[in-house]
């Protein structure tokens, strides 16, 4: 079992969602002791946000690439054959501003790409991306699953319509909320960790 970890936060290890991701690899290897963990730290090695050569190279055959295009698109083919190749993904999501962070929203925009992860068809887009589990761990200072803030909550929604698109549909989200709350913020990781089941 081949299980990709991707880290968008900035804080390291006291990152909560990075310490959500965790627990969940933690439950993962357990139950697949001989897996492969490949991790992604996007705030170690951050994807640049597209540009016009980005774009242009995109749309250009590789075989009509020019060196500046070919090396414009690697970062973004060595992601998208480190998804193709995960048969899990366990995604850290800090939630910035009611969404996610630019770090993981540059990461999504180099591995969404025509051709490699959809194609257009006569009936509309098709995702390529198929048989794979996703864990997202969502990290967010306030409660958002549910109550009066949930209808501000951008992160589980887009993150599942972007998959989705994509072609990945099996996904499971876990929660750490609360963790600026002074009332809630010491037990917020635990209650966690308690929900966690793969």
């Amino acid at each position: 079992m081949k299980i990709l970890h991707i880290i968008s936060s900035p804080r390291g290890a006291s990152s909560y969602s990075v310490k959500l991701g965790i627990e969940i690899l933690n439950e993962l290897k357990i139950k697949y002791p001989d897996s492969i963990v490949k991790t992604r730290n996007l705030s170690k090695v951050p994807f640049p946000h597209l540009d016009e050569e980005h774009l242009n190279s995109f749309m250009t055959k590789a075989e009509n690439r020019t060196p500046e295009q070919i090396a414009a698109t690697a970062l973004s083919d060595e992601a998208i054959l480190e998804l193709i190749e995960a048969d899990i993904i366990v995604i850290g999501v800090p939630m910035y501003n009611f969404g996610i962070n630019s770090t993981l929203k540059a990461w999504l925009d180099h591995i969404i790409r025509p051709g490699l992860t959809f194609s257009y068809s006569e009936n509309g887009p098709v995702g390529l991306v198929g048989n794979k589990k996703v864990y997202l761990a969502i990290s967010s200072g306030g409660i958002y699953s549910k109550g009066p803030m949930k209808p501000y909550d951008f992160t589980e929604p887009y993150l599942t319509k972007a998959l989705n698109f994509i072609g990945i549909t099996d996904i499971t989200t876990y929660r750490v909320e609360g963790v600026a709350i002074p009332t809630l913020q010491d037990h917020v990781l635990e209650k966690a960790v308690e929900k966690i089941a793969v």
